[in-house]
């Protein structure tokens, strides 16, 4: 039921809008926040929060890379530390730790060794020192892949991106081996149509696809600025997203694994829970607690299959729903045993974990795993990364690995917040409110400034001019009408849900060793709000204070990678003509060339039949086109000398 949902919205909004930033990073070669500065001035804000959804999503996902981290030198050891409960001693008395005993081996592992975790967030508990170190770790490793530039970045991308297809294909042959794995994947696939009517299933699949292929992030865009103009975007569109798509499926055969393993031992307690369950659901029959009536009458209670007592079990819990809990009856329905911790970090550091205890030879399977996630977490955050860094060097003069650093240590210092004892609730508060509804306003403003502002038909002819062809009506329609209206949907539906649900945690109870929901305190929920409105602020701050002229529009400033192209085809201009160009003086004029020379075209562009398809546009107060565009005027024009960085 979740593909179905994950692959419509992939085709009506991942597709043709990964595309768009694509197409409209490699014409124009800029950051985030150049593009649409040129593209529509008004709307420079989307640039801006792109940046602060990417501080916000690596703030807390560089503390997930970090949890990998201490599980894989963990794993490093046999047997595997969260292979069993510990054994508390007190003099001659060994006892099992008691907490463990009331939830499991990987589960105590989790909370109590790993995490340390508090029972509320009010209670910070200090810092986790584990943690801290491993975070650290992390911040250094993407600091070091992140300095060495988008060179670099795109070796370690390699490796980083092929790696996990190899350990994701061993862990599906060594899963499909297993007794269990048909069973497995009967649940997996078995459709439960129901679930696609929920607004939350579609909501989570769009946030699937945002952050699968790094709709908003602006991560694709800084990325896309450095091809070569005449590259075929069209095609790595398609294909990374179609890439993306079978590695979803992919992966989700690999939990099929872990479903095997979760099947085998739920169905050897299973047969436990429905003996004690019948015997009790007979003794309220007999004292005439629960009514005959409930129980169908091809029911044999010598002879109760699993299908019947599930049946059963929903009658009654459905029809002593105010009163289920004094029954008594335990908690034994496969269905819901087989679907704990399966999701959010439960799969990876729960679920995972304990199906790793049952491989043979178990550390290598850790230790394989660990390192994958590693590898994925990187591959993303050096995508996050190069969403902040590469605006901001694009439109200010600054050293690059100066502020790299820069970035990574005040990164760190933020994100002690995740590494207290109560530093998982503040995980799940991000993960929750710094990403979900503003990536979802920053895309689909990248739809309207697009489709609706500079137009879909002009933008259909510029990428025509770019590609060498013009790319498929089906575009057109979903750049103009569907993806917007679906994204406008997915607004609603996410402030609706927002309104309904109460604001809250999973918090962990030491003392029931159990996960119990909590609401979040005053302070909390503002901090959740804030979220919201701070990555969505600057969209109102920009669009007022160009409308007032309070901001110059920003559409003037020569991009980094656009400069570095420029600077090989100017290397053989005259003195005069380089200066003009370059120059950092406004004061200094040209030689008395012809006004076309002071125009330059990156390698491989034509020439367009119209000269201002691509000029800023104009209704917002841009003026004219410069030596900054990305494309060649046919038609002289007073031109005016850029601000350089260099």
């Amino acid at each position: 039921a979740y593909l179905v949902p994950y692959f419509i919205l992939l085709i009506l909004i991942g597709i043709p809008l990964f595309f768009l930033e694509l197409a409209v990073g490699q014409k124009i070669r800029r950051g985030s926040i150049g593009v649409w500065n040129y593209v529509c001035p008004r709307l420079g804000g989307i640039g801006v929060s792109s940046l602060m959804v990417c501080g916000f999503v690596g703030l807390y996902y560089n503390v997930i890379i970090g949890w990998s981290i201490f599980y894989f030198f963990q794993s490093f050891q046999y047997p595997l530390p969260w292979a069993e409960c510990p054994i508390r001693r007190n003099g001659s008395l060994a006892i099992v730790e008691p907490e463990c005993e009331k939830s499991s081996a990987t589960t105590y592992f989790w909370y109590r060794q790993t995490l340390n975790t508090t029972s509320t967030i009010a209670d910070s508990g200090g810092l986790n020192v584990k943690m801290t170190l491993s975070l650290l770790v992390a911040w250094i490793i993407v600091c070091l892949a992140v300095i060495r530039g988008i060179a670099s970045s795109g070796k370690v991308m390699y490796f980083s991106s092929l790696f996990p297809y190899v350990v994701l294909f061993c862990f599906l042959v060594r899963g499909l081996l297993l007794k269990g794995a048909v069973d497995g994947i009967a649940h997996m696939f078995t459709p439960k149509l129901e679930k696609m009517l929920e607004p939350q299933v579609w909501r989570e699949a769009a946030t699937q696809v945002f952050f699968a292929l790094g709709l908003g992030f602006g991560g694709v865009i800084a990325f896309s600025s450095y091809n070569k103009i005449d590259n075929n975007c069209h095609f790595d569109a398609v294909l990374v997203s179609f890439i993306n798509f079978v590695t979803s499926i992919l992966a989700t055969l690999v939990v099929v694994r872990t479903f095997a393993v979760r099947f085998i031992l739920c169905s050897n307690m299973f047969p436990c829970g429905v003996f004690r369950n019948a015997e009790k659901i007979l003794g309220y029959l007999n004292s005439n607690v629960l009514s005959h009536d409930l129980i169908p009458p091809h029911v044999n209670f010598s002879q109760l299959s699993t299908v019947d007592y599930a049946e059963i079990y929903g009658v009654i819990k459905t029809v002593k729903e105010g009163s289920f809990a004094e029954l008594g009856l335990d908690p034994c329905v496969l269905e819901d045993e087989l679907n704990k911790s399966v999701q959010g970090t439960g799969l990876a550091f729960i679920a995972f974990t304990e199906a790793m205890t049952h491989f043979p030879a178990s550390p290598f399977w850790s230790v394989m795993f660990f390192f994958m996630l590693i590898n994925l977490g990187l591959g993303s955050m050096i995508g996050t990364m190069t969403g902040i860094t590469t605006p901001v060097l694009d439109t200010y003069k600054v050293q690059k690995e100066l502020f790299t650093v820069c970035c990574c240590i005040i990164a760190f210092f933020c994100g002690l917040l995740f590494v207290q004892r109560s530093g998982n609730y503040f995980v799940t508060m991000f993960d929750d409110y710094s990403a979900g509804l503003p990536l979802t306003v920053v895309v689909i403003l990248e739809n309207v400034s697009v489709a609706w502002i500079y137009g879909t038909k002009r933008f259909m002819q510029d990428l025509e001019d770019m590609l060498g062809f013009r790319p498929n009506a089906f575009y057109f329609y979903m750049w103009k009408y569907v993806s917007p209206c679906c994204l406008i949907v997915l607004i609603m539906a996410t402030v609706i849900e927002m309104a309904i649900s109460p604001p809250g945690y999973n918090a962990w109870v030491e003392e029931l060793a159990q996960e119990r929901f909590q609401s979040y305190p005053p302070w909390a929920l503002a901090m959740c709000f804030s979220l919201i409105v701070v990555a969505m602020l600057p969209l109102p701050i920009v669009f007022i204070a160009r409308h007032f002229n309070l901001m110059s529009d920003g559409s003037n400033k020569l991009s980094v990678s656009y400069r570095k192209s420029m600077m090989k085809d100017i290397s053989n201009l005259e003195v005069d003509e380089t200066r003009f160009i370059l120059g950092k003086n406004p004061g200094e004029t040209p030689s008395p060339k012809s006004p076309f020379q002071a125009y330059l075209v990156p390698p491989g562009t034509k020439p367009l039949e119209n000269p201002n398809s691509l000029s800023a546009n104009s209704c917002y107060g841009t003026g004219l086109q410069n030596t900054i565009s990305p494309t060649t005027p046919t038609t002289p024009v007073t031109p005016t000398v850029p601000e350089c960085d260099s």
